[in-house]
């Protein structure tokens, strides 16, 4: 898969930017901008050449066939968004800790539109399944993507100060549609 994440990238006229950590491998990523589907293509192909096997999260109605087949292939994992949560985010927080080659990649504005809130689950998951939560982007101006082992948070419980953390980094990153990145958390 290294070698096909480098060659999607390279077709696409992107360049990945990374340094990988062995860390990565079992951590929460979190990328961003989220403003396009493109994102996802990017996205996967820069972990796929890092030689990163990462996991996402994607609504359980997307899992019909054939589509359902490919998106497992892909790592995806199916929620059920319209009932409590609690056991399904243990069952991930279980995978976090119980593996060693289980990463679970996040995009916490949770839509490809502007949102005013970005979701802070992937911060209580690392925090609960004590995993650092990595930085990764997309920036469509200099077609560059990447993740790196400097841009990590560990989780210090206090989630405010930590999201000054994440904000600060992500401001420097241009989004295909810049319209639809918003910094904020209030949720």
């Amino acid at each position: 898969m290294k070698l096909f994440g480098k060659i999607i990238l390279k077709l696409g006229g992107f360049h990945l930017r990374s340094d990988f950590s062995e860390e990565m491998k079992n951590a929460v990523i979190i990328e961003a901008p989220h403003t396009s589907m493109w994102d996802f293509v990017w996205g996967r192909a820069g972990l796929w050449a890092l030689g990163i096997k990462c996991h996402f999260l994607i609504k359980k109605e997307l899992f019909f066939f054939p589509l359902g087949i490919i998106l497992k292939m892909l790592g995806a994992v199916p929620v059920n968004r319209g009932k409590d949560g609690k056991g399904f985010y243990d069952h991930i927080i279980r995978q976090l800790k119980d593996n060693d080659n289980f990463s679970l990649i996040i995009t916490p504005e949770g839509t490809r539109k502007r949102t005013d809130n970005w979701k802070k689950g992937f911060y209580y998951i690392a925090r609960k399944a004590e995993k650092p939560i990595f930085m990764a982007w997309i920036d469509y101006k200099y077609k560059t993507c990447g993740v790196s082992k400097q841009d990590k948070i560990v989780p210090s419980g206090d989630y405010d100060k930590d999201f000054l953390i994440v904000k600060e980094f992500y401001k420097k990153v241009h989004a295909k549609h810049p319209e639809k990145f918003n910094l904020t958390s209030q949720q």
